[in-house]
This record gives C-alpha cells, structure tokens and sequence, in this order.
C-alpha cells in the first residue's frame, strides 16, 4: 500500500471501514467550528474492533482549539485503549482531507502503519499509512540515538 493515493468507493471497503468512515461522518456533525465555520469529524479503530469518534473543538484563543483526529484519540486513550489500526478523517469539503502536521505526528506516535482514510463528501476515500503522510516522523527511538 506505500505510497498508493486512489480514490475508493465507500462500497469497496469492509464492513468495518465502511462503519468507521460513517461515524466519522457522524462526529462531524457535532463540530464546534464557529470561527472557521470548518467542520470536522474523526472516527479511530481499535485494534480490539472499538470505535471512537472526534470532531474539532475550536476557541475564541484560536491556538488552544482541538483538531478531531486527536479528539478521537484521547478519547479512545482515556479509556485505555493504545493500539490502533485505522483513523478517519472528513471535512466539508469535496477535496480529500488529511490531518494537519500535528494530528499526522500524534497518530504516528501509536504506530507509523495506521491507515488513513481521508473522506470526501460523497463518502469516497483516498487511503495511506500515517508513515506515508508523515516520512521521517520523529519517535521516541530519535531520542536514544540522540543520547549515543
């Protein structure tokens, strides 16, 4: 899959993708986005088959908003969760949306072969691996070989 960027039908995917990229849908709706008016929804799977959604949290301190990406993740973190093979991401817009730099490197940092499906307003997906989105992401190995 490296690298690979096609575009896929909704009706391509697994059950479980299918269910994943709707919840995502699903979560958007709930975006708190009223100085962007940029709404946002994520959906992140378990490697235990849980699902847990996200939608961006924006404030009048524009810096301390939350992305949806990590929304789901936090929240699927709090509740012990810390393997995972899948994130969803959609937005209004018909482009395919990938997460910002900062979600692409909180992703990462549960894993570098976590898929990313980017979702377009018709439910169609564009698909790559967080390691693919983010080449050369800085991990905690970066730290160890640092101190040698």
């Amino acid at each position: 899959m490296s690298g690979e960027c096609k575009i896929q039908q909704l009706s391509e995917a697994t059950g479980q993708i299918q269910d994943l990229i709707k919840q995502c849908f699903k979560a958007k709706e709930f975006s708190y986005s009223p100085y962007s008016k940029f709404r946002v929804g994520s959906a992140v799977l378990t490697n235990d088959n849980r699902i847990f959604t996200g939608c961006n949290v924006e404030n009048a301190s524009y810096g301390i908003g939350i992305c949806a990406e990590r929304t789901a993740l936090v929240k699927a973190v709090s509740e012990g969760f810390r393997g995972f093979k899948a994130i969803a991401v959609c937005t209004d817009v018909a482009a395919y949306t990938g997460p910002c730099g900062a979600c692409r490197q909180f992703i990462a940092e549960f894993g570098l072969d976590i898929e990313v499906y980017m979702c377009s307003t018709d439910h169609s997906y564009q698909l790559l691996l967080i390691k693919d989105l983010l080449p050369r992401a800085f991990t905690p190995m970066d730290l160890v070989n640092a101190e040698k």
